[in-house]
């Protein structure tokens, strides 16, 4: 009897897979071993090693579960050796002290690595993405840092991380590097009635019925658009007659629309679809603080509110037609308070513009533009710093050089700020304002009086759009106008491409994003950790005999090392689930 069958006697299913596993190895490397010398010695090397009593053929010695002493993976216990990784044909070799850091990972888990230990290679093999590997195994080298490969997309390399099991916190952290908005999670109502309307109102993609909703609320906002521009026409227009403090008349623009009008009957049945729609999302929704912290429940407010202004505004001018009994109040006070009121009811019109921004709840273009310049700012904040700079540069330039002019609009520098702002745009316009002042200072015909004035300018020329307003009529005031106008090619140049890349960046990966969840990619189902000749000699023997003999086996495995690893000649400090913090970082 060999020392596998006396080994086997008297233990557990889980031994005896284990001794029915190793007994299968014995016979393999004493095949090699009788072999010709040319034979390849790799099988020999890499099989567990016995110990040194029971090569001698003595007894081996037994602990806790009674098996022969041997280590089914020596390299496990010794930190600073070198392990093998083989990820579809490219071998990867790091320590295992480098992969010990992250002991909650699939690499740094032994129970859960040993599913793909090839015995007969000495190697783990895994078939997987090989480019991805390179950053995955630099994730344990670096002691946490993670980047992704720029050959890699970036679907396959977020199953890569999902795959080797490097948890939420890393996943996490990739997203927000690849810039990836962190969406926090939004709770839904825990009353089923309030939870269905919120999803009906508040997620379109929810049910059909809330695909009706969200086209029945595209509607009204196109429609409250379209009828905030037709009545500015002049068509549509009212005017009426308002006298004057001279016992004159003058024909002015009624600001307070007709309760009787077309416009303001379809604007009210806007504005009951916009607060009936706020109101059902405000008492269904399951925190009332963060309703109102939204940005885009804040531009709902906003977007009904000057209708209710307008309302009141109706009402009392319904009021004065009564002649109800007032007290006397002089024309010149009457007059101040109409003009005040128009400028209040043109603020309140203007405000209904912002109607427009509700699209983008129900728009991913909309949402794309905002994303975009939200990771733009850095280069939109250096374009206006620019401005800045020119804007007094060139508006101080153009004062002194239209100062002599008889002609010239530019009478101070500030004048010319308006002139520099216009010609650059952003960057020069302060420069150039200035610059075309000072140079047209000397010129009679000059139109640049002061700097400000040539704010307009220098934006105009800056955006290479040229009215003809205001032109330099001097030899430096040219020179400078030519300057200008290069500048602002290159100024509006510079920040585009990055604007332009960021805009192509969100609107490709919600695009592909939106691909990847259509189409169900599976990605093939790995082998048992026993690839090659040995499971070769497994579906000969009578293992293969059943499915469940190879689960008994693995759990085996699994256990008989641990076990293995709790024996009283191993340092406690060598254990493989030891804490990440006490071990240092292997670069």
């Amino acid at each position: 009897m060999t020392m596998w069958q006396s080994g086997m006697g008297g233990h557990g299913g889980k031994n005896n897979a284990w001794m029915k596993l190793m007994g299968i190895v014995h016979k393999e490397r004493r095949h090699h071993d009788t072999g010709p010398a040319s034979t390849d010695r790799t099988l020999s090397q890499s099989l567990p090693k016995l110990s040194s009593q029971e090569e001698d053929g003595h007894t081996p010695h037994t602990q806790f579960t009674g098996v022969a002493h041997f280590e089914p993976i020596p390299h496990d216990h010794d930190f600073c050796e070198r392990v093998v990784i083989n990820v579809s044909g490219l071998r990867f070799e790091t320590q295992l002290r480098t992969l010990n850091q992250f002991p909650d990972t699939l690499l740094g888990d032994p129970a859960r690595r040993i599913r793909y230990f090839d015995p007969l290679r000495n190697e783990y093999f895994f078939d997987r993405n090989r480019p991805s590997f390179d950053a995955i195994l630099y994730y344990y080298q670096s002691g946490g840092r993670l980047r992704r490969p720029v050959n890699v997309p970036l679907d396959v390399f977020s199953e890569e991380i999902k795959f080797y099991e490097l948890g939420e916190l890393a996943i996490n952290k990739f997203r927000e590097d690849e810039g990836f908005i962190k969406e926090e999670e939004k709770p839904l109502p825990s009353h089923e009635f309030q939870r269905n309307v919120w999803l009906l109102f508040e997620y379109p993609e929810s049910s059909q019925a809330a695909r009706v909703v969200a086209i029945i609320s595209v509607f009204v906002i196109l429609l409250s658009i379209v009828i905030f521009c037709l009545e500015t026409l002049p068509e549509f227009k009212h005017y009426k007659v308002f006298n004057t403090t001279t016992n004159g008349t003058k024909i002015e623009e009624d600001e307070v629309p007709d309760i009787t009008d077309p416009f303001f009957l379809i604007e009210t049945i806007c504005i009951i679809w916009f607060t009936f729609e706020l109101s059902v999302r405000f008492l269904a929704c399951p925190n009332k603080l963060h309703f109102f912290r939204d940005v885009m429940n804040f531009i709902d407010i906003i977007a009904i509110i000057p209708y209710f202004i307008t309302l009141a505004t109706v009402v009392a001018e319904e009021e004065d037609t009564l002649n109800l009994p007032r007290a006397p109040v002089s024309p010149q006070d009457k007059s101040t308070n109409q003009a005040m009121s128009l400028a209040i009811l043109r603020v309140i019109r203007l405000v209904r513009v912002f109607r427009i921004f509700k699209l983008s709840r129900h728009s991913k273009g909309l949402q794309i533009l905002g994303r975009t310049l939200k990771a733009s700012m850095r280069e939109l904040g250096l374009l206006i710093f620019f401005l800045f700079i020119g804007v007094v540069l060139f508006s101080s330039i153009v004062y002194f050089a239209e100062a002599g002019a008889e002609q010239s609009f530019f009478k101070s520098i500030p004048d010319a700020f308006w002139w520099a702002v216009v010609t650059m745009t952003t960057v020069g316009v302060v420069l150039f304002s200035s610059a075309v002042y000072f140079a047209e200072a000397g010129s009679e015909n000059s139109f640049f009086k002061s700097i400000p004035d040539a704010f307009w300018w220098a934006v105009v020329t800056m955006t290479t759009v040229g009215y003809g307003d205001m032109t330099p009529v001097g030899v430096w005031g040219k020179i400078v106008g030519s300057l200008c106008a290069i500048a602002g090619v290159l100024t509006i140049a510079l920040p585009v491409p990055v604007i332009v890349s960021n805009f192509n960046y969100f609107y490709h990966r919600e695009t592909d994003q939106e691909e990847m969840q259509s189409q169900n990619f599976n990605h093939v189902t790995s082998c048992p950790y026993l690839p090659g000749t040995l499971g070769q000699h497994m579906k000969k023997s009578s293992l293969s005999e059943s499915s469940s003999d190879l689960v008994e086996l693995e759990e085996g495995l699994m256990v008989t090392r641990d076990q293995l690893s709790q024996k009283q000649n191993c340092n406690p400090r060598h254990n493989n689930n030891i804490n990440a913090m006490s071990i240092e970082t292997d670069v």
